[in-house]
């Protein structure tokens, strides 16, 4: 992870030398990730949102071609090319965001492990607002602010979702047990890292909501391309 925390703390002690204060910087710095990332957010969703609209027709295959796995192969191919989807394009996207967040979360947790400079080693122990040092745990307000935050954002990812029925009862819990995880970890971990990822859920909030008019419109010009499909059908029989 030291590929990408690196440059990261580097990114971080430039801002400390702007502002003055760590604990701002570690949310500027959080902003900057999240819209860096907001692309490959939106072609993920894109590609999640191709993929459902097939499941009704890849589930019809499968019935079909149950004990054949060769026709079945080919046959979604046949499909993923009629419809113009590629079934591993939201995967690329995916592994490019746990990479950075996976280093930012290693930088935060371990600042001075990929920062070199003596003046941070002070930042790092900043009080910002009631915390009185951001090296440290804070025991109850953060943690459940960055708790809530997740259970929020997770819940509208799942209300953005155009089958949230589709949802199966292990997804469910996960809904409620991974906030309570995260109110867990920020307990242990420095509240630096509790800073982070309350303020990336938080404006993960606001990305889902625009997923959701994104998946709707997606929706919605995939019935018109097909309904002009059918009248050209239509029209050429």
């Amino acid at each position: 992870m030291g590929l990408i925390a690196q440059p990261l703390g580097w990114l971080l002690t430039q801002l400390h030398n702007i502002v003055g204060s760590y604990g701002i910087t570690l949310v500027i710095v959080t902003v900057i990730v999240k819209l860096a990332l907001y692309p490959l957010y939106k072609k993920q969703i894109m590609a999640t949102a191709g993929m459902t609209d097939l499941q009704p027709r890849m589930q019809e295959l499968q019935r079909k071609y149950a004990n054949d796995k060769e026709t079945l192969n080919l046959k979604m191919q046949e499909l993923y090319k009629e419809e113009g989807f590629n079934p591993m394009g939201g995967c690329l996207p995916m592994v490019v965001q746990m990479i950075i967040i996976m280093g930012l979360f290693a930088l935060l947790r371990n600042p001075m492990t990929y920062i070199s400079s003596e003046e941070m080693y002070f930042a790092i122990h900043e009080n910002f607002l009631w915390i009185r040092d951001l090296s440290q745990p804070d025991l109850w307000v953060l943690p459940l602010m960055a708790g809530a935050a997740t259970f929020f954002s997770t819940w509208l990812s799942r209300q953005t979702n155009p089958n949230p029925q589709n949802f199966n009862a292990m997804m469910k819990m996960m809904m409620y047990f991974f906030p309570i995880m995260i109110v867990w970890l920020a307990r242990s971990y420095p509240s630096g890292l509790a800073i982070y990822w309350f303020m990336s859920q938080f404006i993960q909030i606001f990305f889902n909501l625009r997923f959701n008019k994104l998946r709707k419109d997606i929706r919605e010009k995939n019935k018109t391309v097909k309904k002009k499909k059918k009248k050209v059908v239509g029209g050429a029989n």
